[in-house]
């Protein structure tokens, strides 16, 4: 069994613990026989790239349900899970983090982000875009195709989780 690798610095005042919300999502590699990974593109007002799908937990949800069900929602296809690929932890600053117009007039907080990443096969359904959701397009890329999208930095670490290579581009695109 390998080391614990120890947990990377916080941009957390004192403790940590002090005005953060914390947001658990599931989330998903799906592939097909092409060896494509399927991916949903996510769209928060001017902002915007790909991502795995997947998503936040309704309260009282299990990641399992949850990333059944985000799967279904963003991309039309049912899913069965194959594996638990890991499970990744992002702190993003007060400063960075997109809130929603609910929230925009309360004073800024971190947020930490805790996904939680499945390896998934399609069992049915069809390839079809999500309407009034989170998301606005899905579809299929070859690891190569990845590398040249503007994406999200979960899909590049998902990909590592499940020994998915994508190529180096000069110009990163992660958000």
């Amino acid at each position: 069994m390998s080391e614990p690798r120890p947990a990377p610095p916080t941009d957390l005042p004192g403790d940590g613990s002090a005005g953060v919300d914390l947001r658990v999502g599931a989330y998903a590699i799906v592939t097909d026989p092409q060896a494509r990974v399927l991916l949903a593109h996510w769209q928060e007002g001017v902002k915007g790239g790909w991502t795995l799908p997947g998503g936040g937990l309704e309260p009282g949800e299990h990641p399992e349900a949850a990333v059944v069900r985000e799967v279904r929602e963003e991309t039309g296809f049912d899913v069965e899970i194959v594996e638990l690929l890991g499970v990744d932890s992002i702190v993003i600053p007060a400063s960075r983090r997109l809130v929603d117009r609910a929230q925009r007039d309360a004073a800024p907080r971190a947020l930490q982000a805790l996904r939680i990443v499945y390896r998934c096969r399609v069992v049915g359904g069809e390839l079809r875009d999500e309407v009034g959701g989170s998301t606005d397009e899905a579809d299929w890329f070859t690891p190569g195709e990845v590398a040249g999208l503007h994406r999200v930095a979960l899909v590049t670490t998902g990909l590592r989780m499940a020994g998915i290579h994508v190529p180096q581009t000069h110009d990163p695109t992660l958000l």
